[in-house]
């Protein structure tokens, strides 16, 4: 029998967040934060959720991964047709969250989403397995398919169709880079009385005010 979920509790502990000890911008607690987690919970700490919004206004998520960040934002790969391809052309921004439950931190970032240049994308495709260069064409992402049989003679067809050669990158896959428009750091706290802390840039600005739990 299941487990009854609403018994299912915690109590944080982690080190105080607040305004005095925190950074004028956002990215060098980010890093900091994301090096912890990588060290302390492996190599899935740069999973993230991506939220987007289709052309009925209806809300969708998923996982995706963070593979680079720096001032000008934060860069994940897909396909550029999936389902959340179609829908940040459509709606242009986006809301990420992460999440490191042995360090019972959090960390929400909103902003605007655009490709970016091919010529990143390529450096990246390069520098990824061969088997998940092979992936990228295989997979015509979120299309209904008949069986994973489908999937297997899809992959041996792009396999001899590259033999001994480089594979290229797909023109419909590549990066998008999120900017920084928000960033909120929630460390949990005993008796649910976690930090907050959010920057908000504004007229290139960044905003640093606390919330409450």
């Amino acid at each position: 029998m299941m487990r009854d979920i609403a018994d299912i509790r915690r109590d944080y502990e982690g080190g105080f967040l607040d305004e005095s000890n925190t950074p004028d911008t956002p990215l060098p607690l980010f890093q900091e934060w994301l090096s912890l987690a990588l060290e302390k919970e492996g190599e899935d700490s740069n999973a993230m959720t991506l939220a987007t919004v289709d052309s009925l206004g209806l809300p969708h998520a998923r996982i995706v991964l963070l593979k680079g960040v720096d001032e000008r934002g934060m860069v994940f790969y897909t396909n550029y047709h999936s389902h959340k391809g179609s829908e940040l052309a459509n709606v242009p921004y986006t809301a990420l969250v992460f999440w490191w439950p042995s360090l019972g931190r959090q960390v929400r970032v909103e902003g605007g989403v655009e490709q970016i240049p091919a010529e990143e994308s390529d450096a990246y495709f390069a520098s990824r397995p061969r088997g998940s260069q092979l992936g990228a064409w295989v997979a015509t992402q979120s299309v209904e398919i008949p069986d994973r049989k489908w999937l297997e003679e899809r992959r041996q067809r792009f396999e001899q169709a590259y033999d001994n050669q480089t594979v290229e990158r797909p023109a419909n896959w590549g990066g998008y880079r999120v900017s920084l428009d928000m960033v909120e750091f929630w460390q949990g706290q005993p008796s649910r009385l976690h930090d907050r802390i959010r920057y908000q840039l504004r007229d290139n600005q960044w905003i640093k005010v606390r919330l409450a739990p």
